[in-house]
């Protein structure tokens, strides 16, 4: 059955990498009006979601923002399928890193280097910055159920020498790296919301209480990595600029969290200011009041 729906699936999506920009995003208002006012793809927990972490905003305002997520939800469905067939040379143009001398003085301290960034515009096309540094790239990923479609994630993700390395793998692959003496910048995408346990570390994110991902945090302190934030925004249509923002240069020389509380401080702040292009759809605070409470805050 994964067969099947690969074959029946992976030919739509390789026509639709194949289309220009334009009739790509005529495509995408089609697929809006499907999601939003069709299936309702999600559609009670986005709102739910904005209610929880806006309060103050009314019916009318949480409407708009709603709107205005779906459409760029829609572009960034067309825009992945479009990563199977884009050249470098576009995806650099369309993905544009505004201070790649960060990266560059980061890399003079000769210290591998955590990148954590979050479900923001474009997180898919940040893997063109293997063009931007000289340590070796790799991204973190959970595998796909579907094996065939998790090649295929894999084969997209990898195109421009950006390797990517399983959730379980991650440790292994990174000593691995490290004491052959190749330094690395490796990405993390952190805000998603972990199983609740009682020795979980609890952060505030949008106001509220929520169980936080700390394994690119511990990785850093343990192997004594720098620690950056990618700060991810939409210009405008099918353009993005991403900004390196240091958080630690000695990632032990901070108390346990802070770093994790950093980063979730850093997103918050692009949510707020264009909310729009977070990604509403996941269950961010389903554990929102349930705390254990393991809670070490600096």
């Amino acid at each position: 059955m994964q067969f099947l729906t690969y074959i029946v699936v992976y030919p739509l999506l390789w026509c639709i990498s194949r289309l220009p920009f334009r009739l790509l995003y005529l495509i995408s208002d089609g697929v809006y009006i499907l999601l939003y006012y069709v299936i309702g793809y999600r559609k009670k927990v986005v709102t739910n979601n904005l209610q929880l972490v806006f309060p103050d905003k009314s019916a009318s305002e949480i409407a708009a923002i709603r709107k205005r997520f779906y459409k760029h939800l829609s572009d960034m469905f067309l825009e992945m399928a479009k990563t199977m067939s884009i050249s470098e040379k576009a995806l650099k143009k369309r993905f544009l890193v505004t201070n790649p001398e960060e990266f560059k003085r980061l890399e003079t301290l000769n210290k591998s280097v955590i990148l954590i960034f979050g479900h923001y515009a474009s997180w898919e096309w940040a893997i063109v910055m293997q063009h931007y540094i000289n340590f070796k790239g790799l991204a973190v990923y959970k595998p796909l159920g579907n094996k065939y479609f998790d090649k295929l994630v894999r084969d997209i993700r990898s195109k421009f020498n950006t390797q990517l390395i399983s959730t379980r793998d991650t440790i292994s692959t990174i000593t691995r790296y490290e004491t052959s003496g190749t330094k690395t910048i490796t990405g993390f995408l952190s805000d998603q919301s972990p199983r609740r346990s009682k020795d979980v570390y609890w952060g505030r994110f949008m106001g509220i209480d929520i169980p936080c991902f700390t394994g690119a945090e511990r990785l850093a302190k343990k192997l004594d990595f720098s620690t950056a934030y990618l700060k991810i925004n939409k210009v405008k249509r099918g353009y993005y600029e991403a900004e390196i923002i240091t958080l630690a240069e000695d990632s032990n020389n901070y108390p346990d969290y802070k770093l994790t509380d950093m980063f979730l401080e850093a997103l918050e702040e692009q949510i707020h200011e264009t909310p729009e292009y977070y990604f509403w759809t996941h269950k961010r605070w389903k554990h929102r009041g349930k705390s254990t409470k393991l809670e070490v805050r600096s």
